[in-house]
Parts: C-alpha cells; sequence; structure tokens
C-alpha cells in the first residue's frame, strides 16, 4: 500500500494539493497517526475523530492541504494551513505510521514554508503537545522554537483558548513558532 519511496526535501514532484475526492482519505490518514497517542497514555486523543469533510473541504478550496501520495497515488501524509495574524498557521501536519520516518512531514511543512514566502508571510506557526515525541521535539529538529506567553498574537490565544475547551489543555501544549 505504501511505496518505498522517500520524499527529498527539494523533490516538488513527492508534494501536490490535495482533491477533492482524496479528502476521506485524509481522515483515514489521522485516524492511522491518532492511535499512537494510545500507546503513551493519551486514548481520548487517539479516539478524537478527525476533522469533518466539510473543515477538510475548506482548506482544499483555499489551496491549503498538501499531501505526499505512495506509488499508487493514495496519500499517506498531510498538511493543512490557514493564515493567522499574518503567519501561515499548520492546523495538521499527519503522517500515516507506515509512510512514517521517511522525511514526509518535514517535506510537507518545508513546502507549506516556500508557499508562505511565496505569498509574503514572514513565518509558520503551530501549536502542539509540548511532551510528545513526534510534536514539540521533532518541530524544534524543523527549525521551530516555543513562543512564552507574551510572544502570542491575538489569534494564537483564541485558537489555544478553543483547544482549551475542546479539553487539550488535559497535556501540556505550546506556541510554536519558524521564521522564513
Amino acid at each position: 500500500m505504501f511505496g518505498r519511496r522517500r520524499a527529498r526535501h527539494n523533490d516538488p514532484m513527492s508534494i501536490r494539493m490535495a482533491t477533492a475526492d482524496e479528502l476521506p482519505l485524509l481522515q483515514d490518514v489521522e485516524r492511522a497517526a491518532g492511535r499512537l497517542f494510545r500507546e503513551i497514555g493519551m486514548p481520548s486523543v487517539a479516539d478524537d475523530e478527525p476533522l469533518s469533510l466539510d473543515v477538510l473541504a475548506g482548506y482544499q478550496r483555499a489551496g491549503r492541504a498538501w499531501v505526499t501520495a505512495d506509488d499508487a497515488g493514495r496519500p499517506v501524509a498531510y498538511l493543512i494551513a490557514k493564515q493567522v495574524d499574518g503567519n501561515l498557521h499548520l492546523a495538521q501536519v499527519s503522517v500515516h505510521p507506515a509512510a512514517a520516518r521517511r522525511g514526509l512531514g518535514r517535506a510537507l511543512i518545508d513546502h507549506a514554508g516556500a508557499h508562505a514566502k511565496d505569498a509574503g508571510l514572514p513565518a509558520l506557526t503551530l501549536i502542539t503537545f509540548a511532551r510528545v515525541p513526534w510534536n514539540a521535539p521533532y518541530y524544534e529538529r524543523c527549525g521551530f522554537w516555543s513562543l512564552d506567553d507574551a510572544e502570542l498574537t491575538p489569534g494564537l490565544r483564541a485558537l489555544r483558548r478553543d483547544e482549551a475547551a475542546r479539553g487539550l489543555d488535559r497535556w501540556p501544549r505550546v506556541c510554536m513558532r519558524r521564521d522564513l
């Protein structure tokens, strides 16, 4: 199911826009990636439903839903993003566990960064779990750094409030930034 081809960070052919008919496959990738949270004692995160097809369609129509596909053309990783306070905010980055550790997530992040830079945006931002190895520590390796409370923009503060209302603050969360 998942091709062996390793994405190269500078290989634009490995990343493309998601199509509308692939949105259910993005949900499948998210569910599979989410199962890993069960192994580290975060079952409610593992059981959380992926974004709805309507929400994913909004990102896709806006031109901010990118995928990396296997050799059969089936998405195995995706990234969706939106503008928040003049930066490109990575709303979700997911890689199917069967396709992990091939540089797909990093390639998608770099692609989003190039897209943002071309659009004149100064930075990428995201919100993630502070102590999950494939979350904040991974993003640090990708050039992001943690923002302290004084550095949070109004939009990031609003996103954090929404997360808290959904119960995600049960585990430490962090806002991060990477300048372009």
